[in-house]
């Protein structure tokens, strides 16, 4: 075995690299302290009964329906490209445009934010559309139009999207673990970097909204938690939560209360010992 080659070279690099994170690690652990941490030391408040640990998810997540169709999609070429005469009926471009499709769907819910009425409006739109087309029997040649996007990607390729977005979401959970927001009843703690560094707000300095005025993110699961400041010097937050619905509650929940310490249990002292002793002879006076 040659000790000096480019491979060995290449693992000797790996584990230099793995042996300086560990060395980084028991170095530092003690000084970390993550969301987890943070959600711990509240679950073991006794003053606490209500309380909200919240970061901000990147707006990727909301292509996670989109991750899910590529790797659909991917294991439906790997068997295509397989040598079983089952699945090689199976259309690449369709694959691809159903793909598309989905990505198309995700691109929108991300870029714009589509309510109730904006989908109502559209669906209208394109109501009287096709209805205008059929009058001139167009709808067939405009339909064909679309036949001019179809495209195909390789297995590999879908594979290749859905670990790049599933790399950009875990991404945005790591950093959620160091950069985050912890609302309790009397304040707001502001939380960033891997330490206790922090800033903690009075309740009577911020106030909270939430957004789900985004239908198609709503149907997700995601909203916006949005807290502004009294003080005009620090712009507002707007951080994208998963299960909306739930941080809303505990969030009514939270800012509905006000807790205050518990007093300390006070023992009156005992009174003192009287000596015992006869009892005097001498007449009372």
């Amino acid at each position: 075995m040659d000790w000096t080659s480019n491979g060995m070279i290449a693992l000797y690099i790996a584990l230099g690299v793995v042996l300086a994170g560990i060395g980084v690690w028991l170095i530092l652990r003690r000084t970390f302290r993550t969301r987890i941490d943070t959600q711990r030391l509240l679950r073991a408040d006794p003053d606490l009964n209500d309380w909200l640990l919240i970061f901000g998810w990147t707006a990727k997540v909301l292509y996670v329906p989109t991750m899910l169709a590529a790797v659909l999609a991917s294991v439906l070429m790997f068997m295509k490209e397989s040598e079983w005469q089952i699945f090689a009926g199976i259309d690449p471009k369709i694959v691809g445009g159903l793909w598309f499709a989905v990505f198309f769907l995700n691109f929108l819910i991300e870029e714009y934010d589509i309510n109730i009425r904006i989908i109502l409006i559209t669906l209208a739109s394109l109501g009287f559309l096709f209805l205008w087309l059929h009058l001139l029997g167009w709808v067939l040649p405009f339909l064909g139009l679309f036949k001019h996007l179809a495209f195909s990607i390789s297995a590999t390729g879908y594979l290749l999207i859905a670990i790049i977005g599933l790399l950009t979401i875990l991404i945005s959970w790591l950093y959620g673990l160091f950069h985050y927001i912890a609302i309790t009843p009397n304040c707001l703690d502001l939380h960033w970097g891997p330490t206790e560094a922090g800033e903690q707000v009075g309740r009577e300095d911020y106030n909270t909204k939430v957004d789900t005025g985004d239908f198609l993110e709503r149907l997700l699961g995601f909203g916006r938690i949005i807290i502004t400041f009294k003080d005009n010097v620090r712009p507002p937050l707007t951080l994208l939560v998963w299960r909306v619905e739930k941080k809303a509650e505990m969030l009514e929940r939270v800012r509905a209360k006000f807790v205050m310490d518990r007093p300390q249990s006070f023992q009156e002292p005992p009174p003192p010992i009287q000596p015992v002793g006869p009892a005097s002879d001498a007449p009372a006076t």
